[in-house]
Protein backbone atom coordinates (compact mmCIF):
# COMPACT_ATOMS: atom_id res chain seq x y z
CA UNK A 1 0.00 0.00 0.00
CA UNK A 2 1.24 3.46 -0.89
CA UNK A 3 2.70 5.63 1.85
CA UNK A 4 1.88 8.75 -0.15
CA UNK A 5 -0.89 11.02 1.15
CA UNK A 6 -4.38 10.13 -0.02
CA UNK A 7 -5.39 11.92 -3.20
CA UNK A 8 -9.18 11.94 -3.44
CA UNK A 9 -10.56 11.91 -6.98
CA UNK A 10 -14.25 11.91 -7.92
CA UNK A 11 -15.48 10.57 -11.26
CA UNK A 12 -19.10 11.05 -12.34
CA UNK A 13 -21.09 9.55 -15.18
CA UNK A 14 -24.74 10.49 -14.89
CA UNK A 15 -26.08 8.94 -11.69
CA UNK A 16 -22.93 6.92 -11.04
CA UNK A 17 -20.21 8.45 -8.89
CA UNK A 18 -16.91 6.73 -8.10
CA UNK A 19 -14.41 8.09 -5.60
CA UNK A 20 -10.88 6.74 -5.41
CA UNK A 21 -7.42 7.35 -4.02
CA UNK A 22 -5.39 8.40 -7.05
CA UNK A 23 -2.16 7.87 -5.10
CA UNK A 24 -2.87 4.11 -5.13
CA UNK A 25 -5.31 3.38 -7.93
CA UNK A 26 -6.45 4.24 -11.40
CA UNK A 27 -10.18 4.71 -11.91
CA UNK A 28 -11.99 1.60 -10.57
CA UNK A 29 -14.81 -0.04 -12.49
CA UNK A 30 -18.26 -0.43 -10.97
CA UNK A 31 -17.92 -4.20 -10.59
CA UNK A 32 -15.21 -3.67 -7.98
CA UNK A 33 -18.05 -2.98 -5.55
CA UNK A 34 -19.74 -6.36 -6.08
CA UNK A 35 -18.52 -9.08 -3.74
CA UNK A 36 -18.98 -11.75 -6.42
CA UNK A 37 -16.35 -10.00 -8.53
CA UNK A 38 -13.65 -11.09 -6.09
CA UNK A 39 -12.89 -14.84 -6.11
CA UNK A 40 -10.75 -14.43 -2.99
CA UNK A 41 -13.34 -13.16 -0.55
CA UNK A 42 -14.71 -14.08 2.85
CA UNK A 43 -17.58 -12.71 4.86
CA UNK A 44 -16.37 -10.65 7.81
CA UNK A 45 -19.73 -9.53 9.15
CA UNK A 46 -23.36 -10.00 8.24
CA UNK A 47 -25.79 -8.10 10.46
CA UNK A 48 -27.14 -4.81 9.12
CA UNK A 49 -24.83 -4.71 6.10
CA UNK A 50 -22.49 -7.34 4.76
CA UNK A 51 -18.77 -6.66 5.04
CA UNK A 52 -16.35 -8.71 2.99
CA UNK A 53 -12.62 -9.32 3.18
CA UNK A 54 -11.33 -9.22 -0.40
CA UNK A 55 -8.01 -9.45 -2.25
CA UNK A 56 -7.45 -7.21 -5.25
CA UNK A 57 -4.76 -5.28 -7.11
CA UNK A 58 -4.72 -2.97 -4.09
CA UNK A 59 -3.90 -5.84 -1.72
CA UNK A 60 -5.96 -6.95 1.27
CA UNK A 61 -9.06 -4.85 1.67
CA UNK A 62 -12.56 -4.63 3.11
CA UNK A 63 -15.69 -4.07 1.02
CA UNK A 64 -18.75 -2.73 2.81
CA UNK A 65 -22.21 -2.08 1.40
CA UNK A 66 -24.12 0.60 3.29
CA UNK A 67 -27.40 -0.61 4.77
CA UNK A 68 -29.87 1.03 7.07
CA UNK A 69 -30.56 0.05 10.65
CA UNK A 70 -33.55 0.76 12.84
CA UNK A 71 -37.19 1.16 11.85
CA UNK A 72 -36.46 2.32 8.28
CA UNK A 73 -34.43 -0.77 7.44
CA UNK A 74 -37.44 -2.85 6.37
CA UNK A 75 -38.73 -0.13 4.09
CA UNK A 76 -35.58 1.35 2.55
CA UNK A 77 -32.92 -1.31 3.20
CA UNK A 78 -29.88 0.22 1.48
CA UNK A 79 -31.50 3.41 0.16
CA UNK A 80 -30.66 6.86 1.53
CA UNK A 81 -32.22 10.23 0.76
CA UNK A 82 -30.25 12.10 -1.90
CA UNK A 83 -29.28 15.58 -0.73
CA UNK A 84 -26.23 15.97 -2.94
CA UNK A 85 -23.05 14.01 -3.60
CA UNK A 86 -21.00 15.70 -0.87
CA UNK A 87 -23.62 14.72 1.72
CA UNK A 88 -23.59 11.02 0.75
CA UNK A 89 -22.32 8.65 3.42
CA UNK A 90 -19.68 6.88 1.29
CA UNK A 91 -18.08 10.13 0.16
CA UNK A 92 -18.20 11.65 3.63
CA UNK A 93 -16.55 8.59 5.18
CA UNK A 94 -13.98 8.45 2.39
CA UNK A 95 -13.02 12.10 2.90
CA UNK A 96 -12.89 11.72 6.68
CA UNK A 97 -10.64 8.65 6.50
CA UNK A 98 -8.39 10.34 3.94
CA UNK A 99 -8.04 13.38 6.16
CA UNK A 100 -7.36 11.30 9.29
CA UNK A 101 -4.80 9.15 7.47
CA UNK A 102 -3.04 12.22 6.14
CA UNK A 103 -2.94 13.53 9.72
CA UNK A 104 -1.06 10.39 10.74
CA UNK A 105 -3.90 8.70 12.62
CA UNK A 106 -4.31 4.90 12.79
CA UNK A 107 -7.31 4.36 10.51
CA UNK A 108 -7.84 2.21 7.40
CA UNK A 109 -6.80 3.79 4.12
CA UNK A 110 -9.85 4.55 1.95
CA UNK A 111 -9.37 3.10 -1.52
CA UNK A 112 -12.59 3.56 -3.44
CA UNK A 113 -16.26 4.34 -2.97
CA UNK A 114 -19.33 4.12 -5.18
CA UNK A 115 -22.51 6.15 -4.96
CA UNK A 116 -25.42 5.25 -7.26
CA UNK A 117 -28.30 7.70 -7.43
CA UNK A 118 -31.83 6.55 -8.25
CA UNK A 119 -34.18 9.50 -8.30
CA UNK A 120 -34.43 10.96 -4.83
CA UNK A 121 -32.37 8.19 -3.23
CA UNK A 122 -28.93 6.61 -3.48
CA UNK A 123 -27.04 3.48 -2.43
CA UNK A 124 -23.35 3.17 -1.75
CA UNK A 125 -20.27 1.06 -1.07
CA UNK A 126 -16.79 1.61 0.33
CA UNK A 127 -13.51 -0.26 -0.12
CA UNK A 128 -10.82 0.25 2.53
CA UNK A 129 -7.46 -1.31 3.24
CA UNK A 130 -7.60 -4.19 5.72
CA UNK A 131 -5.52 -3.98 8.89
CA UNK A 132 -3.21 -6.99 8.73
CA UNK A 133 -3.09 -9.56 11.53
CA UNK A 134 -5.45 -7.64 13.79
CA UNK A 135 -8.29 -8.60 16.09
CA UNK A 136 -10.99 -6.55 17.76
CA UNK A 137 -10.56 -5.28 21.30
CA UNK A 138 -13.77 -7.14 22.15
CA UNK A 139 -12.16 -10.42 21.03
CA UNK A 140 -8.89 -9.79 22.85
CA UNK A 141 -10.60 -8.94 26.13
CA UNK A 142 -12.33 -12.32 26.13
CA UNK A 143 -8.92 -13.98 26.64
CA UNK A 144 -7.79 -14.79 30.20
CA UNK A 145 -5.59 -12.12 31.76
CA UNK A 146 -6.01 -9.75 28.85
CA UNK A 147 -7.29 -6.77 30.87
CA UNK A 148 -3.98 -6.40 32.71
CA UNK A 149 -1.82 -7.41 29.72
CA UNK A 150 -3.08 -4.83 27.25
CA UNK A 151 -1.45 -1.42 27.02
CA UNK A 152 -4.39 0.79 27.98
CA UNK A 153 -2.18 3.88 28.12
CA UNK A 154 -1.33 3.37 24.45
CA UNK A 155 -5.01 3.16 23.59
CA UNK A 156 -5.73 6.30 25.60
CA UNK A 157 -2.91 8.11 23.81
CA UNK A 158 -4.33 7.14 20.40
CA UNK A 159 -7.82 8.29 21.35
CA UNK A 160 -6.40 11.51 22.73
CA UNK A 161 -4.56 12.28 19.48
CA UNK A 162 -7.69 11.55 17.48
CA UNK A 163 -9.74 13.86 19.68
CA UNK A 164 -7.12 16.62 19.79
CA UNK A 165 -7.39 16.82 16.00
CA UNK A 166 -11.18 16.99 16.22
CA UNK A 167 -12.18 13.57 14.84
CA UNK A 168 -15.36 12.30 16.47
CA UNK A 169 -16.21 8.63 16.02
CA UNK A 170 -19.98 8.09 15.90
CA UNK A 171 -19.95 4.63 17.49
CA UNK A 172 -16.72 3.92 19.33
CA UNK A 173 -17.16 0.49 20.87
CA UNK A 174 -14.98 -2.51 21.61
CA UNK A 175 -15.68 -4.00 18.16
CA UNK A 176 -14.40 -0.90 16.34
CA UNK A 177 -10.96 -0.88 17.97
CA UNK A 178 -8.43 -3.30 16.48
CA UNK A 179 -5.10 -4.46 17.90
CA UNK A 180 -2.43 -5.79 15.56
CA UNK A 181 0.36 -8.23 16.39
CA UNK A 182 2.72 -5.35 17.19
CA UNK A 183 0.29 -4.09 19.83
CA UNK A 184 -0.78 -1.05 17.83
CA UNK A 185 -4.35 0.20 18.04
CA UNK A 186 -6.49 1.05 15.01
CA UNK A 187 -9.91 2.71 14.84
CA UNK A 188 -12.33 1.43 12.20
CA UNK A 189 -15.94 1.99 11.02
CA UNK A 190 -16.04 5.78 10.65
CA UNK A 191 -19.49 5.91 9.06
CA UNK A 192 -21.26 9.06 10.33
CA UNK A 193 -18.03 10.28 11.93
CA UNK A 194 -17.34 14.00 11.80
CA UNK A 195 -14.58 16.50 12.38
CA UNK A 196 -15.32 19.30 14.81
CA UNK A 197 -13.73 21.51 17.42
CA UNK A 198 -12.63 19.61 20.56
CA UNK A 199 -15.19 19.86 23.34
CA UNK A 200 -17.55 17.96 25.61
CA UNK A 201 -18.22 15.36 22.93
CA UNK A 202 -14.84 13.79 23.72
CA UNK A 203 -16.09 12.60 27.11
CA UNK A 204 -19.25 11.23 25.51
CA UNK A 205 -17.19 9.16 23.06
CA UNK A 206 -15.26 7.62 25.95
CA UNK A 207 -18.49 6.98 27.85
CA UNK A 208 -19.85 5.15 24.83
CA UNK A 209 -16.78 2.92 24.78
CA UNK A 210 -17.15 2.23 28.50
CA UNK A 211 -20.82 1.32 28.03
CA UNK A 212 -19.90 -1.14 25.29
CA UNK A 213 -17.39 -2.81 27.62
CA UNK A 214 -20.05 -3.14 30.32
CA UNK A 215 -22.57 -4.49 27.83
CA UNK A 216 -20.10 -7.15 26.70
CA UNK A 217 -18.49 -8.05 30.01
CA UNK A 218 -20.97 -6.92 32.70
CA UNK A 219 -19.47 -6.99 36.20
CA UNK A 220 -16.04 -7.91 34.81
CA UNK A 221 -15.43 -4.19 34.23
CA UNK A 222 -15.76 -3.58 37.99
CA UNK A 223 -12.87 -5.84 38.95
CA UNK A 224 -9.73 -4.13 40.17
CA UNK A 225 -7.57 -4.80 37.11
CA UNK A 226 -10.28 -3.54 34.75
CA UNK A 227 -10.82 -0.35 36.78
CA UNK A 228 -7.07 0.29 36.83
CA UNK A 229 -6.88 -0.33 33.07
CA UNK A 230 -9.66 2.16 32.39
CA UNK A 231 -8.01 4.78 34.59
CA UNK A 232 -4.76 4.39 32.67
CA UNK A 233 -6.71 4.96 29.46
CA UNK A 234 -8.34 8.11 30.87
CA UNK A 235 -5.04 9.52 32.17
CA UNK A 236 -3.25 8.96 28.85
CA UNK A 237 -6.19 10.37 26.93
CA UNK A 238 -6.19 13.53 29.01
CA UNK A 239 -2.45 14.07 28.46
CA UNK A 240 -2.62 13.33 24.74
CA UNK A 241 -5.75 15.38 24.08
CA UNK A 242 -4.22 18.38 25.81
CA UNK A 243 -0.90 17.99 23.98
CA UNK A 244 1.15 17.35 27.12
CA UNK A 245 2.60 13.97 26.09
Amino acid sequence: MSELPCQTQVWTDGDLHIVYDAACLSLPTSDWFLADSWPQRSLLAAGRGKTWAIEGPFGAAVLRHYRRGGALARLLRDQYLWTGLEASRPLREFRLLASALNDGLPVPRPLAARIVRAGGFYSGDLIMSRIADACALSTRLAEPGSWSELDWSALGEVLGRVHALGYQHADLNAHNILIDTAGRYWLIDWDRGVRRRPGEWQARVLQRLQRSLRKLYAERVDQADARQAWQRLLDAHARSASGTL
